[in-house]
């Protein structure tokens, strides 16, 4: 099928630059000596996971217990959920342990050691306390006092076995350059190697020191006292990774198709279906960008920018495109496929069941989701 002939809003995967994306991050983490525990709540596909763990130990992230179910069903036992368990979520990660799982948990509290080890079943848990290397989301400071309290409460318990430590880079998706991820990168890794020395210090496991986020991953300068790497959106990147720097305007791997439905020439607005719905509200790249807006508009059958365009203003199901240049609704007649560019490729894929994967023009597969909790 070519892929003007797919109906729109369609969500479109470039085989080849996925591949290669995946190829060259699974390459810098070996080079560096660091496991690769990719996180898979980007693209959350089997056939993205495959790619993201060929060659490596098939491990992988999840951001989801509904994820978790998905991944083991087709065959990935060795999985991080990496959002804090909650104590009302302990049940549903002891089924899932008990039926082959070989899932670690995140917590960052006492109330969630506790609900762990007063579990009643027989299923034993793999815990990584979490540190906040300035992220400011969740985790503890590593050098919080309850960083030991948990710990002790996780290794002392027979159904429980304290792994290590676990933090998450996320503020380097604030940062402006490659400069400012680097320093990032630095701060996640002296955070997370200090809060594991204190639990050896204190005679605590720390076997696992695992870090992670795709622009620290891309750039960062050293990775010495990390095991393991947790990149996620490295498998297509997006305007947002752009914007900061994170990858090239080659490796863009997500779009959407959509089409122009209407010319309001008397606003000044090209109209596509390619809204909120589609897009998602996300204008992350903007901050650096203004006028990239809610995506930027390219040539269907290329994914060339087409100049001056961009998604300006979403309702449900419309995307609003600003015209300057009167010759651009020649350019872009009604019923025109066009594609968008979106700002933050995790969350535009969240509104669709699945990927039309394609080979230049030609869509040569479609790779299912899983959405949901």
């Amino acid at each position: 099928m070519d892929i003007e002939d797919l109906p729109t809003p369609s969500l479109i995967l470039e085989r080849a630059v996925v591949t290669r994306n995946t190829q060259r991050m699974g390459a810098r983490m070996t080079e560096h000596d660091v496991a690769l525990r990719p996180h898979v709540k980007t693209a959350k596909s089997v056939p993205v996971a495959k790619l993201a763990t060929l060659g490596h130990s098939g491990a992988i992230t999840v951001s989801t217990l509904a994820e978790a179910a998905y991944f083991l069903a087709h065959g990935f036992a060795d999985m991080t959920y990496a959002v804090c368990l909650a104590p009302n979520k302990v049940a549903a990660a002891a089924t899932l342990i008990a039926q082959g799982a070989d899932l670690k948990v995140i917590i960052d509290s006492i109330d969630a050691a506790q609900a762990i080890v007063g579990h009643p079943g027989q299923e034993r848990f793999k815990v990584l306390v979490e540190i906040d290397c300035g992220d400011g989301r969740t985790g503890l400071l590593p050098d919080a006092p309850d960083l030991l309290n948990i710990a002790q409460i996780i290794d002392g318990a027979p159904q429980a076995e304290l792994l290590g430590v676990l933090t998450h880079g996320g503020h380097s998706y604030g940062a402006r350059d490659i400069a400012g991820i680097q320093r990032i990168a630095r701060e996640e890794r002296e955070a997370v190697i200090h809060a594991a020395q204190r639990l050896r210090d204190a005679g605590l496991p720390c076997p696992v020191v695992s870090a992670g986020s795709t622009p620290t991953a891309m750039h960062g300068e050293s990775y010495e006292g990390i095991t393991e790497m947790r990149p996620g959106v490295y498998v297509f990147f997006d305007l947002d990774q752009l914007s900061r720097q994170a990858c090239g305007p080659n490796d863009l791997a997500l779009s959407v198709l959509g089409t122009v439905i209407a010319h309001n020439r008397h606003v000044g607005q090209i109209v596509t279906d390619t809204g909120a719905l589609a897009m998602s509200k996300d204008i992350s790249a903007t901050t650096r960008w203004p006028d990239a807006g809610y995506g930027a508009v390219c040539n269907a059958r290329t994914l060339a920018p087409i100049e001056g365009l961009h998604v300006a203003k979403v309702s449900q199901e419309h995307g609003i495109v600003p015209v300057s240049d009167p010759a651009q609704y020649d350019l872009l007649p009604i019923g025109t496929k066009i594609r968008v560019l979106p700002n933050h490729a995790c969350i535009t894929a969240s509104a669709y069941t699945h990927y039309e994967v394609v080979d230049g023009t030609e869509v040569v597969d479609r790779w299912e989701r899983i959405n949901g909790w």
